[in-house]
């Protein structure tokens, strides 16, 4: 996997809610306009990042799946 992003944040092995909890923490460090790629395996990061992003107004740039392993790019909102 090829980090497609300024920051990467590995979760891998986490279960909700830490991955959620430890992303606020990630994303709060970050300027706006950098952007973070995250790997998660807990299923729930599928609803849980998505709805993260659009509570906080973090636009996600991109989610797929490969693997077994949950893969999204998030842009730092204002």
């Amino acid at each position: 996997m090829e980090n497609e992003a300024d920051h990467f944040y590995d979760a891998q092995g986490l279960v909700c809610p830490e991955p959620v909890m430890m992303l606020h923490n990630k994303v709060k460090d970050m300027s706006v306009g950098e952007t973070l790629q995250v790997v998660a395996t807990d299923p729930s990061t599928t609803r849980d990042i998505p709805n993260f992003c659009e509570f906080l107004s973090h636009p996600l740039i991109k989610q797929w799946e490969s693997d077994g392993k949950y893969f999204f790019v998030i842009r730092k909102g204002s």
